[in-house]
């Protein structure tokens, strides 16, 4: 299996592992092998990077936790917390999938019901990085 390198300052020790004509990713936070899709590849960059770089408890991480939305239920991909307090909402997309306003906006309504004080929005390649201050989101630079 082909996977793009991603846009980290550090190389992670992601456990990989086939079965068969399939590929399967090392979760570190749900201890549990994941079918490795292009999503999970950045999903598990972005934990290892919290965890290992920015020394994160594992128990800090929250995945693909369900919250409903306008009457339909959602999954963010990646909460930081600090004492259960959200911090951080990463959304992951695929490399192929341009980051765009709409995918911005997306991450934002998910932060509405969520409350963090920061979004990355990343697809590996390119990585969004805005504050929520003042009841508006003040974009800059995703310092590693």
């Amino acid at each position: 299996m082909q996977l793009p390198e991603l846009n980290f300052e550090d190389t992670f020790d992601l456990q990989i592992k086939r079965d068969k004509d399939r590929f399967f990713i090392y979760d570190l936070v749900r201890k549990n092998w994941l079918l490795l899709t292009p999503e999970e590849w950045v999903r598990q960059h972005w934990v290892h990077y919290f965890h290992v770089k920015k020394r994160r408890n594992l128990s800090s991480l929250i995945l693909e936790k369900k919250l409903e939305l306008n009457g339909t239920t959602k999954r963010i991909d990646l909460l930081v917390t600090e004492k259960t307090v959200p911090k951080i909402l990463v959304e992951c997309k695929a490399p192929k999938i341009k980051l765009t306003q709409k995918t911005f906006e997306q991450t934002a309504r998910y932060n509405s019901i969520i409350g963090a004080e920061e979004i990355i929005l990343s697809n590996g390649l390119h990585h969004v990085y805005a504050k929520f201050s003042d009841n508006h989101y003040v974009f800059s630079r995703f310092e590693e």
